[in-house]
């Protein structure tokens, strides 16, 4: 335990999923913490900054230590991003959209925190994926997450089918995204692909004033096409 305490803590730290007020979706306590920080594994720099800013972060970015964690980066190139935390220094996992390692980068350091007896601490904020099922009416015990879809048409519809099956056989509510300007692509797959009766839920600017969320068969979905274009969007099967 006095291990533990010796040194610092890991934050993971959600964001906004997009152009809202922070104040009305995330606790007083989780700026506190941020605006406490010094160190911060990041996505993007631009990204980061520009929410730091947003929350009123008090200190010289010139300052602050950021590190870089994408698709692109190697784990032996994170060996070094921890280092604060042995110092006794806390250090933020912060997350572009949403909560960090759930459909994000990050959990190599995670992983890490755990091996080296680092305190992890996940701090309250928005997931698009589990806002988006809790408000599809699927069921929310048994589901699957699956992120992106492949980009070809005949690969995609295959999973889509196969997706399809496994909701039926196993009564489990499938979830995947897209990237926004290839949505009107997923969905025009999904109502050619899918059986009639088959449930689609289409989630898009989850927590905005724009939020977008719908339920309805396939056969219901032939009738109209959905505003998605460009927007974040989660997207739900159920048979």
């Amino acid at each position: 335990m006095n291990e533990i305490n010796n040194k610092g803590k890991l934050y993971l730290i959600p964001t906004k999923l997009g152009d809202s007020d922070y104040t009305s979706i995330f606790p007083e306590l989780n700026k506190k913490i941020i605006l406490s920080l010094k160190s911060f594994i990041i996505e993007d720099l631009r990204s980061a900054r520009r929410f730091l800013k947003s929350i009123q972060y008090p200190g010289n970015f010139d300052d602050v230590k950021f590190y870089t964690l994408n698709e692109h980066t190697l784990e032996n190139e994170t060996y070094e991003y921890l280092d604060a935390v042995f110092k006794g220094d806390n250090i933020g996992l912060l997350s572009d959209a949403g909560m960090p390692c759930i459909a994000d980068p990050g959990n190599i350091i995670v992983q890490r925190a755990h091996r080296e007896n680092i305190k992890v601490i996940p701090l309250i904020g928005p997931s698009s994926i589990f806002l988006a099922l809790a408000a599809s009416g699927f069921n929310g015990q048994q589901f699957c997450f699956h992120g992106y879809l492949p980009i070809k048409e005949n690969e995609r519809n295959i999973k889509l089918k196969e997706l399809e099956k496994n909701s039926s056989q196993n009564k489990q509510t499938q979830l995947f995204i897209e990237t926004p300007y290839r949505n009107q692509n997923i969905f025009e797959s999904i109502i050619k692909t899918c059986n009639a009766n088959t449930m689609l839920c289409i989630a898009c600017d989850l927590t905005l004033e724009s939020e977008y969320i719908k339920t309805k068969t396939v056969s219901e979905w032939k009738k109209q096409n959905p505003p998605i274009q460009k927007r974040p969007a989660v997207f739900l099967l159920s048979c």
